[in-house]
């Protein structure tokens, strides 16, 4: 369901085939982190060469943290946010699981 106005973050809100677990996504044009989103329980949707891939932000946050990307960037340290053009080939594996 599109929504009118960023709802909570969100573009929109799409539900599950089983028709009881619904989740609030934030339609992007890259893999995008944003501290803007941290903590609102949103998903991120964006194709990328054909594949759409849809994850939950706070947990690829946190993973990509872990792994030590983006902390001590301009961009992630000042602006608050982190986004890749093209999935970097060290990022892929973990996107993999995110294709829908």
């Amino acid at each position: 369901m599109w929504l009118n106005d960023d709802w909570q973050g969100a573009d929109f809100i799409a539900c599950h085939i089983d028709g009881k677990k619904f989740i609030k996504v934030q339609l992007k044009g890259r893999l995008t982190i944003d501290k803007k989103y941290s903590g609102k329980d949103i998903y991120i949707a964006f194709n990328k060469t054909g594949k759409w891939y849809i994850y939950p932000h706070d947990v690829l946050q946190d993973d990509l943290l872990n792994l030590g990307l983006m902390a001590g960037s301009k961009s992630w340290d000042e602006n608050g946010g982190f986004s890749w053009p093209n999935i970097p080939k060290h990022i892929l594996e973990h996107m993999e699981k995110y294709v829908i």
